[in-house]
């Protein structure tokens, strides 16, 4: 059995990762040249390390910039929730690290998949336009878009540099704030269409992710 002293938080990250990809900007297809590099990844702890009464983080920040992760379990119970910026990390184009256990989380993506994402995703898209009316460095249609893309193909939308220009011009000021109201309100009817015609469950397919999970726990050990 591992000594839990020595796997440090840093440590399970390095030495534990099962997958890691880049999200934000550069994976939306928006970066700039000074755009940060903002990495997500997934953890798999030793199964022997979870039988202490001192448990191992469910998240670790860092070790390098702009890097968070979480545990393998955390990751996939967030998923299930239909957490925007943990199901971006399970579409990302730009992926850095996998393993076979990896694959096995990007194989079962449909499963982590609800009406869900139309409350959460257009949570998330409401609150960014709330933050537009103090600031313009931010734009909330990205997550509309990707509500409505994931509602009608059963796909997250990650990448959204078809839209490139226009998303640039409203973070760049170069459209009028009620311009982008109106853009936002009809985007909103959009995504409530798109509800309505969706072939998702209303619920995720928390069995598959479960066994997925009992699985890779028994890997583990």
């Amino acid at each position: 059995m591992p000594e839990p002293a020595r796997l440090t938080p840093t440590r399970l990250v390095t030495d534990h990762t099962v997958y890691a990809c880049v999200v934000g900007s550069r994976a939306y297809g928006l970066a700039g040249a000074g755009s940060d590099v903002d990495r997500r990844g997934v953890y798999l702890v030793p199964t022997p390390l979870l039988w202490s009464l001192d448990k191992p983080p469910t998240h670790v920040d860092g070790p390098g910039p702009e890097q968070f992760s979480w545990e393998f379990e955390r990751f996939c119970t967030l998923a299930l929730t239909g957490n925007p910026t943990v199901l971006d990390c399970l579409w990302s184009p730009i992926v850095e690290r996998i393993t076979d256990v990896g694959r096995e989380l990007l194989a079962v993506r449909p499963a982590f998949l609800s009406l869900k994402v139309a409350a959460t995703y257009g949570a998330y898209a409401r609150d960014q336009m709330a933050k537009l009316d103090h600031h313009w460095h931010r734009h909330g249609e990205v997550k509309w878009k990707q509500a409505m893309h994931v509602l009608r193909t059963g796909e997250v939308l990650v990448d959204v540099s078809a839209h490139r220009d226009e998303l640039l011009a409203v973070k760049r000021g170069e459209v009028r704030f009620e311009a982008v109201r109106e853009r936002a309100a009809r985007l909103t009817d959009e995504l409530s269409a798109a509800r309505s015609g969706s072939r998702l469950p209303a619920q995720p397919d928390r069995a598959a992710v479960d066994a997925l999970l009992i699985r890779t726990r028994r890997e583990a050990l």
